[in-house]
């Protein structure tokens, strides 16, 4: 038998949320499941994700959703899908750069969803939508601020002393992380001092968990905007352990199954890369290590179509060309060998498995910043997608997503659609 008969034979038809029983049997009762995107710009990995996790919260009771995004942002998100707001304004509000990846219809869809789900259950039962990433120094601080006074009046002092520190840096995370490497220290004795003091004082109800984990956002940022400078792996790392430890307290505190979102190099086994070469860990991975078979890992990958997004940090979004996968990828392959566009791989175990799925091969990840045309040279991780992934979407051609603010388009091609790619 051929590769491409033995990846014929793997693959499951995907024509409509029926068809993801096969992955919700392999499910089955875990914790956590970690749903990836091949890109952040993706119209077709949002909405096959909102699938998924639709059928996870109604059938399986899962009690969080928690995505690569900002905790003060998606705590807007949280209180509009737990209570009686549309929750369109909380996320138009997003303000930090790539504000497409959350603010955008796709994930309105989702959440106006997933507030009529939860108008039915009691308070205690309804989902949840929370932010794990690290990048929200300021507005965290400014929020822990903002409880301490109301709530925690004789704690005050920790935190005026941390936001006193990070002002004489100015207010720019990034000039902090650049000063410390002529004074190593920074602020990391006053935001121990300012995480104590709120773990300590905090009451355990949701507003105290929400400040508490604010408190635990400015120290990850702390080392993680120290550690960026500083340049190596040490800094992705502190942001993937920070998703991972949040996760969990998530579980922990709501007492809840979750489902994450987040990029596949987020959610993949970094173990099955050469990200594990370079030092790097991943959330995928530290999943798998603390959960074992409580981790379900689900990647998604497609072979070309359009995409939003930059072609500088901080620049304006574009609807931007996604080529034809280069040659000996995993795209390439799967293109090759799917007839129909859309299919579902669901691992088997390492024994039964074919050998395919033990192959190292380049697979395609594209961030907010993309040059579609250096493609031949990068944006391609070797991945040994058995091991990276306990299911993978594959998705022949894809759609940009619909962002709500910026440059406005609909389905059909825009004007500027690159051409020079």
């Amino acid at each position: 038998m051929t590769v491409l008969d033995e990846v014929r034979r793997s693959a499951l038809p995907l024509t409509g949320p029926g068809d993801l029983d096969p992955l919700m049997e392999r499910v089955g009762e875990a914790r956590f499941v970690l749903i990836g995107e091949a890109t952040h710009g993706t119209h077709d990995f949002y909405t096959w994700r909102a699938e998924l996790t639709r059928r996870l919260i109604a059938e399986k009771g899962f009690g969080f959703v928690g995505v690569e995004g900002d905790w003060p942002d998606c705590e807007r998100v949280h209180r509009a899908v737990t209570g009686d707001t549309d929750p369109f304004e909380a996320l138009y509000t997003f303000e930090r750069w790539p504000t497409f990846m959350w603010a955008n219809e796709e994930v309105v869809q989702f959440c106006r969803w997933l507030r009529r789900h939860n108008a039915g259950l009691p308070r205690e039962e309804r989902c949840g939508f929370h932010g794990l990433d690290v990048y929200s120094l300021w507005d965290s601080l400014r929020a822990v601020r903002r409880y301490a006074a109301a709530r925690l009046p004789h704690e005050m002092e920790p935190v005026i002393d941390a936001l006193y520190c990070f002002e004489s840096y100015g207010h720019d995370p990034q000039q902090y992380g650049l000063a410390t490497r002529l004074v190593p220290e920074g602020c990391e004795d006053e935001v121990v001092q300012l995480l104590q003091a709120v773990v300590r004082a905090a009451p355990g109800d949701e507003q105290g968990f929400s400040a508490r984990q604010n408190a635990e956002v400015v120290a990850g940022a702390e080392r993680y905007y120290r550690s960026m400078m500083r340049g190596g792996p040490e800094s992705w790392n502190v942001r993937d352990v920070h998703m991972a430890d949040t996760m969990a307290r998530l579980a922990d505190f709501s007492n809840a199954k979750g489902v994450v979102w987040a990029h596949n190099t987020h959610v993949g086994d970094a173990r099955a890369t050469d990200m594990a070469a370079a030092g790097m860990t991943s959330l995928g991975q530290l999943a798998r290590e603390r959960y074992g078979d409580d981790a379900v890992l689900v990647g998604f990958g497609t072979h070309r179509g359009s995409v939003v997004a930059a072609t500088a940090w901080g620049s304006q979004h574009h609807v931007m060309r996604v080529p034809p996968a280069r040659p000996a990828s995993l795209e390439a392959l799967l293109h090759e060998a799917v007839v129909e566009p859309e299919v579902l791989f669901v691992v088997p175990p390492k024994w039964t498995r074919p050998s395919w799925y033990d192959e190292p091969m380049g697979h395609r990840a594209v961030g907010v910043v993309y040059h579609p045309e250096r493609e031949l040279r990068g944006n391609y991780v070797p991945t040994v997608v058995g091991g990276r992934y306990d299911a993978f979407i594959w998705l022949d051609e894809t759609r940009a997503l619909h962002p709500l603010h910026g440059e406005p388009w609909g389905d059909a091609e825009p004007e500027t659609y690159p051409t020079a790619m």
